[in-house]
């Protein structure tokens, strides 16, 4: 069983829309997730336009592949070196702790992360 940075059992980050590694609404990892989708975030739109800007467009549907988009405001598994490519540059999205798995913790500090924690 996977287990957020705090090291508790791993909250759904979203199902609406679907996100995760395995698209079951959780950070869950393993070893053939080489993109390390670990990090439950809060999407804005400053957020997907840095991310569009680097390569990786979530805000465009691509149904042939059975992705609608990410909107500002959905909950979305994020890749850790994304996340830490957007920090980096002042763009980072807030962070679901509770829904993140702890292997972020392997590239990413605790205290970045909590620095960016989305409050309900």
């Amino acid at each position: 069983m996977n287990k957020n940075i705090f090291g508790d059992r791993l909250i759904t980050c979203s199902k609406d829309p679907l996100t995760g590694y395995f698209r079951n609404g959780c950070c869950d990892t393993d070893d053939t997730d080489l993109g390390m989708h670990t990090v439950c975030i809060i999407a804005t739109n400053n957020f997907l336009k840095f991310s569009k800007q680097v390569g990786n467009d979530l805000s465009t549907p691509l149904p042939e592949f059975g992705f609608d988009w990410v909107k500002s405001g959905d909950g979305w598994c994020l890749c850790a070196l994304r996340w830490k490519e957007a920090f980096e540059n002042n763009c980072a999205p807030m962070v679901v702790l509770e829904a993140t798995n702890e292997k972020t913790l392997d590239v990413i500090r605790i205290e970045d992360l909590i620095a960016h924690a989305y409050r309900v």
